[in-house]
């Protein structure tokens, strides 16, 4: 599998990855509300979706919306795996889901409405989402870099 396939790949991973430990650490009690469920209130709130699909209809919706997302940060990632080519995966991973915290969640998603920002969100909301836009970013290099390499040793 090409580089570039292999991270759109990894990215959909890390999307199922990054959604299931949001759902387990609401669900424990180690996470507040996370962003999932502040884009389906956004959702919501732009389209009125729970009254005609319900909630879970709605987070089937963002969902979908997230994998999406994922595929494409992992096509973005390829390109940034690229330019930096001999930094540990995880490595670049961290901080590719760094910046990816700083430009959409931090920057874009206050613009937007979907948060309220990130100092009104106070340092507990602020670091679970940045932990999981690193969680995010760090599956997405790892998965990648496996694909790659087997395809790799297959090809050679």
């Amino acid at each position: 599998m090409n580089r570039r396939n292999a991270a759109i790949v990894g990215g959909i991973v890390a999307g199922v990855v990054t959604t299931a430990a949001m759902w387990a650490g609401r669900r424990s009690g180690v996470l507040g509300k996370t962003l999932d469920r502040d884009a389906v209130d956004w959702i919501d709130r732009t389209t009125g979706s729970r009254e005609v699909i319900g909630d879970t209809g709605t987070s089937a919706v963002e969902f979908v919306n997230h994998l999406g997302a994922s595929a494409a940060f992992g096509g973005l990632y390829a390109q940034v795996r690229q330019w930096a080519p001999n930094v540990p995966p995880a490595a670049l991973g961290v901080a590719f889901g760094t910046a990816l915290y700083v430009v959409n969640i931090a920057g874009i998603a206050p613009l937007l409405g979907i948060t309220q920002g990130e100092v009104e969100a106070g340092p507990r909301k602020a670091s679970e989402r940045w932990a999981l836009h690193v969680l995010q970013s760090v599956v997405t290099a790892l998965v990648a870099e496996r694909l790659a390499s087997e395809w790799d040793e297959v090809a050679a």
